[in-house]
């Protein structure tokens, strides 16, 4: 590494122009090609996969894209002869318009059902051709609201019409200038702040636009660029921190820049690497899960922070040969020069030295408390539901809210979110039985509505529209989906060669949400597992990698604790403008997963690292422990309060699902940095003594040798060596 630095240091205006070209010519390839975003199907052999794919092979018109044209009429009636006259004209204009496949219009006697029993409220369904274009469905869209006035709304929802809200670039900016705040008042120098940002602008403008070019290549989320981003900004600032706090620590202690830079990228810069190899790794590990919108995300992410590690580690070296000695404060510079006093050495001195100390003497009080506090926030994961907040969560200026909360009040909330049976009638018989199936789940609780599509002479598949009680993100509408599946639709399936299959968008997102929860469990042990080994060849130890991986568990329970809290049982959703309570989208909690393991092995290895270069240096478990918690408590705490200003910034980003990462990263990054890092782990540390270090001869020979963070004798020196005391 210290090689790399090198060169970087020495043709640092060549690496900040070659940053430079990349960026601008990624930039005009986007420009050129645009981006492709968009969700892929599951693939999962799920029932609603089934039903969706039975219609498309039987190339019914219920299989299409479609969505509802909603009106509603203030003081007065739909049927009134104006209103008619208007909607009737737009409804024609849209049949025509090319694109369309078919609408159902409830000025019609086979739209009749689409007009609310008050008569102020009615709705067009606009089913579009497999091929839809977005110009189309835009002029689709100018068709329909054209008659709106003050006296009659118009609003649109459904698959075809849905907009989702657009990233809110201010969530970026606010991150970005609270992370300069934080690191201009903790360092007091201009360029401490600006470098990080600057190195992780860099990582993330690169990785951003290169995503745009990969949506051409592969299927991606259109939250792609937003998780990108607030993944990227965090650790990108923090990996380019922890390089330059090494360095500044460097020409303290009297080195050159070029020294400086090349020791620090020996030492901070492979730990950078470390811990970015390992979000890396465990965000394509989510591709073991076989989930396209996940892969999509993961790859996504996964090349978000490949590029802010290699900004960090070649970029950041040639900003620091350019800006010198000014990367210390002036009263440093002034201090170094000799024209100030040297500070005597003082081990432990500053708030974390004086912790540490406090720590070593209470290990059992604190470490005990802080677990209860931990477990206490990790509770609400138990009651954890995943599945897909419905429109109405969305910001009540959205045409798609709107829409809802028309047909909401004129037809019931269960009509936002109809399921649609797809039935396989090879017979006569078969036939037979599904009317009897309509009749039978008219009957049945939780059903406001049924209607079934005969099936024509020469067909074999039918389509039951079924209409819940309830919303599409209620528990009792997944109930009736359950109860539909295992026990009334079997039951008319006896005795026949008929098959029916439970799909709609309600139900596929409810079987998502089943598949990923499914696979939760076993992903969250795959990655304690994969810690443990990452920390036990990095440290040479079995118990402290057992520690690890058990308190990163924890750590993702409570990210998982805070969404429960804040958007399922809804506790502050409405003050921070997120919508009502609902449940969690069905792929943040696996993807929280991958990140927060990530974050946490790199607070891990940054604390355990410089413990593990104590204990081999003195032998001395207890001063190792303390040591190690003193010098790196202050830069774990400038990190993680940067991570927090960065995610927490996204919470009022206006996406609803951003804002889910943001709450639970802000939250889970701030309690494992100063419960876990700063208390529970030196605390057990503590405790258990030297049998911390121990692991048998034969796995030692057999394990590969990792130098996280360079030779032992090349450690840099610290704030107690340097002509500075540590400050907070």
């Amino acid at each position: 590494m210290s090689s790399l630095a090198s060169w970087c240091h020495r043709h640092r205006l060549v690496v900040v122009l070659a940053w430079t070209g990349l960026l601008l010519a990624l930039g005009a390839a986007a420009g050129a090609a645009g981006a492709n975003f968009g969700n892929s199907p599951t693939s999962q052999n799920t029932d609603s996969a089934k039903a969706t794919a039975l219609l498309q092979k039987a190339a019914n018109s219920a299989a299409g894209k479609s969505g509802r044209i909603v009106w509603q009429v203030k003081g007065g009636k739909v049927t009134d002869a104006a209103t008619a006259a208007k909607m009737t004209d737009a409804v024609k204009r849209i049949q025509s318009a090319p694109g369309v496949a078919a609408v159902t219009d409830p000025y019609t006697a086979a739209g009749a059902r689409q007009i609310s029993r008050d008569g102020t409220t009615a709705y067009a369904t606009v089913t579009f051709d497999q091929e839809v274009s977005d110009t189309q469905v835009e002029h689709v869209e100018q068709l329909a609201t054209g008659p709106e006035s003050p006296t009659l709304h118009i609003a649109l929802n459904g698959q075809a019409f849905t907009v989702n809200p657009k990233p809110n670039a201010a969530a970026d900016a606010m991150g970005i200038a609270l992370a300069f705040v934080v690191l201009l008042f903790v360092f007091r120098a201009v360029w401490v702040a600006a470098l990080p940002i600057i190195t992780a602008i860099a990582g993330v403008g690169t990785s951003a636009i290169a995503v745009m070019l990969l949506s051409h290549v592969i299927t991606l989320s259109d939250t792609t660029l937003t998780l990108g981003s607030l993944i990227g900004l965090g650790v990108g600032i923090d990996y380019a921190l922890f390089i330059v706090n090494r360095h500044r620590a460097n020409l303290l202690a009297g080195m050159k820049v070029a020294e400086s830079t090349a020791k620090a990228l020996n030492t901070s810069g492979r730990a950078v690497v470390f811990a970015g190899l390992t979000v890396v790794v465990a965000l394509l590990g989510m591709l073991t899960l076989n989930v396209g919108i996940i892969n999509g995300m993961a790859v996504g992410a996964a090349i978000t922070v490949v590029l802010t590690v290699l900004a960090a580690i070649t970029l950041l070296p040639a900003l620091l040969g350019l800006i010198g000695p000014r990367v210390l404060s002036r009263g440093e510079r002034r201090t170094l020069a000799g024209q100030a006093r040297r500070v005597p050495d003082r081990p432990g001195m500053g708030v974390w030295g004086r912790w540490a100390e406090r720590v070593q003497s209470r290990p059992k009080t604190l470490g005990l408390v802080a677990l209860v506090v931990l477990t206490a926030l990790a509770l609400p994961t138990l009651s954890l539901r995943l599945g897909a907040a419905d429109d109405g969560n969305l910001p009540a200026s959205s045409t798609n809210r709107q829409a809802y909360d028309m047909i909401a009040e004129g037809f019931g909330s269960g009509f936002n979110g109809p399921l649609v049976l797809a039935v396989e009638a090879p017979t006569a018989a078969d036939k037979a039985a599904e009317a009897e199936l309509a009749t039978a789940i008219e009957q049945v609780d939780g059903v406001a509505g049924v209607s079934a599509t005969p099936i024509q002479d020469g067909q074999t598949v039918g389509v039951i529209s079924v209409v819940p009680k309830t919303s599409p993100q209620s528990a009792k509408t997944s109930d009736l989906i359950d109860h539909l599946r295992s026990d009334v639709i079997p039951k008319a399936e006896q005795g026949t060669s008929m098959k029916v299959y439970v799909g709609g968008t309600t139900a596929s997102n409810d079987d998502f949400a089943s598949v990923l929860l499914g696979k939760l469990p076993l992903f969250v042990l795959v990655i304690a597992v994969l810690g443990f080994l990452l920390l036990t060849v990095a440290f040479r130890s079995l118990l402290v990698p057992a520690v690890g991986a058990l308190l990163n568990i924890l750590s993702i329970g409570v990210a998982f604790g805070a969404i429960v809290v804040v958007f399922q049982f809804g506790f502050g959703a409405g003050l921070l403008g997120l919508g009502s309570a609902g449940p969690i989208e069905s792929f943040v909690p696996i993807l929280v997963v991958g990140i927060m393991f990530g974050l946490s092995m790199d607070y891990q290895v940054f604390l355990v690292s410089r413990m593990r270069e104590e204990w081999a240096r003195t032998g001395d478990n207890r001063l190792a422990v303390r040591v190690g918690q003193a010098e790196t408590g202050k830069v774990i705490a400038v990190a993680a309060t940067i991570m927090v200003c960065v995610f927490g910034s996204f919470v009022f980003g206006g996406m609803r699902v951003i804002s889910e990462f943001g709450v639970s990263l802000a939250v889970a990054v701030a309690l494992d940095a100063l419960l876990i890092r700063m208390v529970v782990v030196p605390a057990l540390m503590h405790l258990c003594g030297s049998i911390n270090w121990w692991l048998p001869r034969r796995l030692d020979r057999a394990l590969p040798h990792v130098s996280v963070e360079g030779p032992s004798e090349e450690r840099a020196p610290q704030p107690h060596e340097a002509y500075a005391p540590e400050t907070v």
